[in-house]
């Protein structure tokens, strides 16, 4: 099994920056996807980035050029520099893993419990 626990979310003004982090532990063989989902009440989840072992990365349109993911494959950690923050970045935000706990083994999705990000003057 992989545990997701996240960190970082809290109350800020709009205009203003957080950075989320994200640590995987467990059995890890190999995390091939890292990234961050968000849900704000009434919504559905969305994707804010997503990032692969090769450091390629998707952004959801809502945060392209605002927020920035990056990764430590060697932490097994993921990171979300939020920017520019607007009131309707207010959500819940998700870590997300994809990847196997043997070498030869399927890869699974995994989810953090979320932080919350609130943009509120």
């Amino acid at each position: 099994q992989v545990q997701l626990v996240e960190s970082g979310g809290g109350l800020v003004q709009p205009g203003g920056s957080l950075i989320l982090s994200c640590a995987a532990s467990g059995s890890i063989f190999r995390l091939n996807v890292m990234g961050w989902y968000r849900q704000a009440p009434g919504n559905l989840r969305e994707l804010v980035a997503r990032t692969t072992s090769d450091g390629s990365t998707t952004y959801g349109d809502h945060v392209k050029g605002r927020f920035t993911a990056s990764r430590d494959n060697a932490k097994n950690t993921v990171y979300l520099q939020t920017n520019s923050l607007k009131p309707e970045d207010t959500a819940l935000y998700y870590c997300y893993a994809k990847g196997s706990t043997w070498a030869g083994g399927n890869d699974y999705d995994y989810w953090g419990q979320g932080t919350q990000v609130t943009v509120s003057s």
